[in-house]
């Protein structure tokens, strides 16, 4: 007979037999009352009322009957306190019966009774569980321990257990080892400041051994123990990977995945050059590869995991293209995650497969499957420069196809593909043109509007298209609407005669008869733009483009390396870093991977927090604010910094002028090497050092510019020229540079590479490229540069100016016309006048000598025996200036005549002049 018996009644007075079959003598007839009580109680319906006669059932040996009156007591003790204490003698009792089952069973009872009155009762009972001879007995304890520390957590601290639980570690049986290491684990996450686990090479040996042989879920919480670890050096971290390997092969997937975390994390302080790293990165592709023949919900969960992995180290999976095609019956959700992996996985080795694969998607009959492969095909063509033909033809096909959605993600990839690379692949506007009346969603039609608006020069009929566009203007979307309106007005600059009715149009449709402020404000700004100064709306409007990169989906680097850190939790899966999504943030521990050891620096892979802090503490050597460098410096860019971690305490702010003193007792000078012109050498200004300020000499003042003329290094390019000196008493070593933000964006374009440690007094010369892409902020002096460089002992911040010739672009040279209407535009309060004493060249001398600076003569003319150059110049941020230069022969002085837009820039450029001229 089944147990459905004990569910069903036709009695009245339910309550009052069971109270009777309880208190019967016969023993069958007490299991029956109390399997009835417990259905009762499963089913929802109240028998609290019949609590001190289960509870008299307690005094039995019979297993099956005592565990179904635990069942009963874990349920009720909460709502009757005052009765669960008539228990606690059975505990008691029971925790020293012969049965070890016995024993067990009342201590985990005791850990799921939360009832304060109780507790101080279990202390004694659990101290003796903890050290019984069953290690069934023991591991069960452990679980209690965690248990009682949720409770009341003072208690357990006070008696001791968890010094206990530490004790447990070294046990000889695996399974009591894997429980006293997730009741720590546990226990440590509710008091992230506890060091509970502390872990030694001792404990992580003992913590190994017993790997092998407890079960998976003891694996698991061992293995997370572990990857909580920072092993002292690489050759700790080797030992601890080549016994953790072997978990790869398991059966258990989360075994697998915690195994990868460990090693993930580990390999971060193994050398590249190790062979043993290599062999690793073999063994790390089988397990993953083999995650992906589970169920299709295993196989998300693996494939999210993958996505991180291969982030962080493609090369593991990179042999490994086939596995991630898509199978005609996987889930969308796995296509999908699949297709993303791919396109992470893509180069010129394996691009023609993958073509290949992406094209036969593209005709498969899921929807949002088709347009996440026509995007792939995009992604792979902006991702592997060889294969932008093959992708551009292969996307010219589908748009063959004439099915719409293929055709309308297509265009908006090739949007991105054209922005990728200008000037090759405009053939194929035409083909794309044939499809406008087809495109619906507005993306598309945003796509082919920029389109259209770019290449307008190079199509004949781009008016009538944007006017096509501009019917139902009202009716669009506010981005269609917004690409329609910078469209026409880049038709516009591009051929004023005959567009001027359609700008017009489209203007007052923006400006007047809408109610999107985005779009209001924008037509405005055209409209004063065109209306004011149409070089300037040419210049704003038809702006140089930066190139587009394909890595804009990738995570974050500091977030992908906590991230890294969690491997098989939920927050690999999400994406999201624990504290997210965890309400309350209780027990979320920022973490992040071990800091690379110095036999394998690598400035490429910024780390997350300098050696010496720790975890989740980053130390801020980051200036207060208030002050220009406030925002210099995130220095986490670089190999780690050694040594106390550093406070903000050290750089005194009131107290010192932060850019004062000379730096040439530790970095002697520095250059700037210009495009075409060359550099001055720039003294510089001071460190402010973490209590190492006797290591230079501090005088005051900014660096200011002194030296002679050095003769251009390339042309078209800009680098700053460093001389370091090592003055303290140790090796540095770790070097990296940052700039602040400055007026003309100037930023290290790749790291600071000193090959070799610095010994002490050793001076080494290095010439950094710079890039003109970094953030913008006004500084004052305008030329005036704030750089950081950092090292294993400290970070020293100085300031430096630099010359603003370094600045003049190539192409600054203005046509006649647009000078003499630019200089007319110009308002005269913004002429300034300058002498240039001491100057004996004649007009052609200077003319010949500035044009090698990219200081353009425009037109020269002789008035009165006076010869005048006309000039111009444009900076690298798209200031124009313009000048007069008047030379009279036999005079050694010129005047010079500058007008210019920003009129902050004269004095500098009139500098710039003078140290041209003279040198």
């Amino acid at each position: 007979m089944t147990d459905s018996k004990y569910f069903t009644t036709t009695k009245k007075g339910e309550i009052f037999e069971l109270k009777a079959e309880l208190n019967s003598d016969k023993k069958e007839k007490k299991k029956e009352a109390v399997k009835k009580v417990i259905a009762s109680m499963t089913v929802g319906k109240d028998v609290s009322a019949l609590f001190p006669d289960v509870v008299n059932c307690m005094q039995t040996d019979n297993l099956e009957l005592k565990k179904l009156v635990y069942l009963y007591l874990m349920n009720y003790a909460k709502s009757q306190p005052d009765m669960a204490i008539m228990a606690v003698n059975t505990f008691v009792k029971d925790c020293e019966d012969p049965n070890p089952l016995i024993r067990a069973l009342a201590v985990r009872t005791m850990g799921c009774i939360r009832v304060d009155k109780i507790t101080e009762y279990l202390c004694e009972p659990l101290r003796k569980c903890l050290k019984d001879e069953d290690p069934y007995v023991r591991k069960t304890a452990a679980v209690c321990v965690a248990k009682l520390h949720d409770i009341n957590a003072q208690l357990v601290e006070d008696q001791g257990f968890l010094d206990t639980l530490k004790d447990l570690i070294s046990d000889s049986n695996p399974m009591v080892v894997a429980n006293a290491v997730a009741a720590l684990s546990e226990i440590a996450e509710s008091h992230p400041s506890s060091n509970l686990l502390d872990l030694n090479p001792q404990s992580i040996n003992k913590l190994l051994t017993a790997l092998n042989e407890c079960t998976e879920w003891g694996q698991i919480f061992i293995l997370d123990c572990l990857a909580n670890y920072t092993p002292k050096d690489d050759r700790e971290a080797q030992s601890i990977c080549e016994r953790v390997t072997p978990r790869l092969s398991h059966a258990n997937s989360a075994v697998v995945l915690s195994a990868v975390k460990v090693l993930m994390k580990f390999m971060e302080m193994l050398s590249k050059d190790l062979d043993y790293y290599g062999t690793l990165l073999k063994k790390l592709a089988p397990p993953l590869v083999t995650l992906l023949s589970a169920e299709p919900e295993l196989q998300y969960v693996a494939l999210r995991n993958i996505n991180l992995i291969v982030q962080k180290r493609p090369e593991i999976l990179k042999h490994e293209m086939k596995v991630f095609f898509v199978k005609y019956n996987d889930p969308i959700y796995v296509k999908l995650e699949k297709l993303d992996i791919m396109i992470r996985l893509a180069s010129q080795a394996n691009i023609a497969q993958v073509l290949a694969e992406l094209k036969e998607y593209a005709t498969e009959v899921d929807v949002d499957f088709v347009r996440k492969a026509v995007r792939a095909i995009g992604r792979c063509a902006i991702k592997v420069e060889q294969s932008a033909e093959r992708c551009v033809s292969t996307l010219l096909d589908l748009i063959q196809t004439k099915v719409n959605y293929v055709v309308q993600e297509a265009i908006v990839v090739i949007k991105d593909i054209f922005r990728k690379y200008p000037n090759k692949y405009e053939s194929v506007i035409a083909t794309l043109c044939e499809n406008l009346d087809s495109l619906d969603e507005p993306e598309a039609r945003a796509a082919m509007i920029w389109i259209v608006g770019e290449y307008a020069e190079r199509i004949d009929n781009a008016d009538e298209l944007l006017e096509s566009f501009l019917e139902g203007f009202h009716d669009e979307s506010t981005q269609v609407q917004l690409q329609l309106l910078t469209g026409i007005v880049k038709l516009f600059l591009k051929k004023p005669t005959e567009t001027q009715e359609l700008v017009q149009q489209v203007l007052s449709l923006a400006t007047q008869d809408s109610d999107n402020p985005d779009l209001r404000d924008r037509g405005y700004i055209y409209w004063r733009l065109l209306s004011t100064d149409p070089v300037a709306a040419k210049e704003v409007v038809l702006a140089e483009k930066p190139l587009i990169s394909e890595e804009t989906d990738l995570i974050e680097p500091t977030l992908l390396d906590e991230l890294i850190c969690y491997i098989g939790t939920l927050a690999s899966v999400y994406h999201k870093p624990p504290s997210a999504f965890v309400e309350g943030g209780r027990g979320v521990v920022h973490k992040s991977l071990p800091p690379r050891t110095a036999s394998s620096e690598s400035a490429e892979s910024p780390e997350t927090a300098p050696a010496g802090a720790p975890p989740g503490e980053q130390p801020d050597v980051i200036p207060a604010q208030g002050d220009l460098l406030g925002d210099l410096l995130n220095l986490d860019l670089g190999p780690p910094v050694s040594g106390p971690p550093l406070t903000t305490s050290s750089v005194q702010m009131g107290a010192v002028d932060l850019l004062g003193g000379g730096l040439d007792s530790l970095i002697g000078g520095t250059n700037f090497v210009a495009p075409p012109t060359a550099a001055v050498p720039a003294s510089l200004g001071a460190p402010i050092g973490s209590g190492l300020s006797d290591l230079f000499d501090l005088t005051s003042g900014v660096g200011t510019l002194s030296g002679s003329y050095v003769a251009p290094k390339a042309v078209g390019s800009i680098s700053m020229d460093l001389q370091l000196t090592n003055k303290a008493l140790q090796v540095m070593t770790d070097f990296a540079i940052q700039f602040n933000r400055n007026s003309f964006g100037l930023a290290p374009a790749a790291p600071l590479q000193v090959h070799a440690p610095l010994s002490p007094n050793q001076t080494v010369e290095i010439s950094l490229p710079l890039s003109t892409v970094g953030s913008v902020m006004k500084m004052e002096p305008l030329n005036n540069l704030q750089v950081a460089v950092k090292n294993n002992i400290d970070v020293f911040y100085f300031s430096t100016l630099y010359p603003l010739h370094i600045l003049f672009v190539e192409d600054g040279k203005m046509d006649r016309q647009m000078f003499l209407a630019t200089w007319k535009d110009i308002p005269n309060e913004n002429e300034a006048q300058f002498q240039i004493r001491d100057c004996p060249l004649n007009a052609e001398a200077a003319s010949s000598k500035l044009q090698s600076s990219n200081i353009f003569t425009v037109a020269k003319r002789n008035v009165e025996g006076q010869d005048m150059l006309y000039q111009s110049l444009k900076l690298t941020n798209g200031i124009w200036v313009l000048a007069e230069l008047r030379i009279q022969p036999g005079n050694p002085s010129c005047t010079l005549s500058l007008k210019c837009r920003a009129p902050e820039v004269s004095q500098h450029v009139y500098q710039a002049y003078e140290t041209i001229l003279k040198n």
